[in-house]
């Protein structure tokens, strides 16, 4: 066994005002959604970007939004956990639904939270979905790395037993793992951003509307399916088929989606 690297042992509450307690998953979301309404400011004042069409939101319209979204990140997360991986547990024990505090959110779930909280504001509004996914799809990403940098300092969702080097020794554990939200960190946070900024700025994807939507829900399919072979499953679900976990099965109709998404957009814009 040649890891010998101890988890850090942050203390998940980053801030304790009496009775109050702040917890760094807590400060992550906030944060993600910050980032996220600034940079659809930023994006809305590069014209540029955009060619023929005018950006989907101004800058005022983002702040509007703002609330919208975080329902829909909040309320779709929280569902998304009770419906994809707890739902007899929930069913039997109602008001445990509202104890968020103890964990327990779904990406897959907060995504069709964000999904339906545009289709809403873009019926209000007079926006077309595609082109407020691709808004999302830009700016979601840094929210995700951070998310899971917050698992990681929360010792959570820990990865399968490992001896490369890297390897981290969670809380209440003897055995090296995975730092597999680490690797989720760097895939879904830094890479995928990246990968949406260059289809953005250098490839003219905003002027194609559903085609940032598209290369999002493609690399986070991949990247989730590809990290979870790395990520120990849930306990109380374990493996379908003696191989799949649930997130790559939920993974699968998100990659379907955006492989359509990229389809559709060679003819829009």
């Amino acid at each position: 066994m040649f890891a010998v690297i101890n988890h850090p042992g942050i203390d998940p509450v980053a801030l304790s005002l009496g009775p109050l307690a702040v917890h760094w998953y807590a400060l992550a979301y906030v944060a993600g959604l910050l980032f996220a309404v600034w940079y659809i400011k930023y994006l809305a004042r590069q014209p540029r970007l955009w060619g023929a069409n005018p950006p989907t939101l101004s800058p005022a319209e983002a702040d509007d939004f703002f609330l919208y979204a975080l329902l829909g990140v909040v309320l779709g997360g929280r569902l998304g956990y009770v419906l994809f991986y707890k739902p007899w547990f929930y069913l039997s024990n109602p008001m445990e639904i509202l104890r968020t505090w103890d964990g327990g959110m779904s990406f897959h779930g907060g995504f069709l939270g964000v999904v339906l909280a545009c289709l809403i504001y873009g019926r209000f509004h007079g926006k077309a979905l595609d082109r407020m996914l691709d808004l999302g799809a830009a700016a979601v990403p840094v929210g995700l790395g951070l998310g899971r940098l917050a698992n990681f300092i929360n010792a959570e969702l820990w990865g399968r037993p490992s001896d490369l080097p890297w390897a981290v020794i969670f809380p209440g554990d003897t055995l090296a793992r995975h730092p597999s939200q680490l690797y989720e960190g760097l895939l879904e946070g830094v890479v995928l951003f990246l990968a949406v900024r260059i289809a953005t700025h250098r490839h003219g994807a905003l002027k194609h509307p559903g085609r940032a939507a598209g290369i999002f829900a493609v690399g986070y399919a991949l990247s989730r399916i590809f990290v979870e072979f790395f990520r120990e499953p849930d306990s109380f679900l374990g493996y379908f088929g003696g191989v799949f976990t649930m997130g790559m099965i939920l993974s699968l109709p998100l990659l379907a989606v955006g492989i359509w998404l990229l389809v559709r957009s060679r003819h829009t814009g």
